[in-house]
């Protein structure tokens, strides 16, 4: 697979975490940055902010850019994402070369799947609740008004995504049966950053680890590691959720920084501990 250098000029639509992260591998290419933003905050040296917010048309047009990474999250109305990339295209001088489109697993949500093999690329989600359809129409419109690349992570954590973390030392109950995909946020700017630069990107890629395994499976882990104890069962009626096969993805990146949760994991708590919150 080919890849080239940073684009020139890229806007991240949608400024949390990702293009935090994102932002500065490129601009130590030698890139410019901008960021369009609802609302104004510090940004990384270098980042031109934009504030805009993409649920109203835009009164004042965007710079030219070659190349945009949209990360916005999903909105209320099942059509949101379409009416927030409508105003993007409207207010872009030209069409980008690559178009970025993060998405979700979630598009899958209520699909009438059986969880006896893992889920590819070539699988046709049949959204079925509001979340999945919104999400399944976003990608239609990236792909319809940006011919963009669309990434699908799964379960995105690491510094500063402590979710399951948390539910663990509090001792919550959760689905040990559910079937559950990860990746880690380091691997996912990695892969973002890879489809920038690659001039033969594939159109769809699920962003998921090495290793797919049960809620129980991960809180047993978790919990041996906080020295805790194992958080109950909140008992269904079977295994819910679904495996996602990333060999795509691997076959992109090569080796993840994180091929399972366990080495994710293993470093956020160590980290925890050695920085320890302070006492009240």
């Amino acid at each position: 697979m080919d890849t080239t250098p940073a684009p020139r000029r890229t806007l991240l639509v949608g400024f949390g975490k990702l293009g935090a992260r994102l932002a500065p591998r490129l601009l130590n290419d030698g890139a410019e940055v901008f960021a369009l933003r609802r609302s104004d905050g510090e940004l990384p040296a270098g980042v031109v902010g934009i504030r805009g917010d993409l649920a109203q048309p835009l009164t004042a047009p965007l710079p030219a850019v070659d190349a945009v990474v949209i990360t916005l999250p999903p909105g209320a109305a099942e059509h949101s994402y379409r009416t927030a990339l409508g105003h993007l295209r409207d207010v872009l001088p030209a069409m980008p070369a690559r178009t970025v489109f993060v998405s979700s697993t979630g598009v899958f949500e209520g699909s009438a799947f059986t969880a006896d093999r893992p889920l590819t690329e070539q699988d046709e989600p049949a959204a079925e609740t509001e979340r999945s359809r919104g999400l399944r129409d976003g990608e239609r419109a990236a792909a319809e008004l940006f011919d963009a690349v669309v990434v699908r992570p799964a379960g995105i954590y690491g510094p500063g995504r402590e979710f399951l973390l948390r539910k663990v030392r509090e001792g919550a109950a959760v689905d040990h049966s559910r079937l559950t995909n990860r990746i880690h946020e380091t691997d996912l700017v990695r892969t973002l950053d890879l489809l920038l630069r690659t001039d033969d990107a594939p159109r769809l890629v699920h962003a998921v680890d090495e290793r797919p395994a049960p809620l129980g499976d991960v809180v047993r882990f978790l919990a041996g590691e906080l020295g805790v104890a194992v958080p109950p069962d909140e008992a269904s009626d079977g295994p819910r959720g679904f495996v996602y096969d990333g060999s795509l993805l691997h076959s992109l990146l090569g080796r993840l920084d994180y091929p399972t949760y366990e080495e994710g994991y293993a470093e956020m708590i160590a980290g925890s501990a050695s920085h320890p919150r302070p006492g009240p």
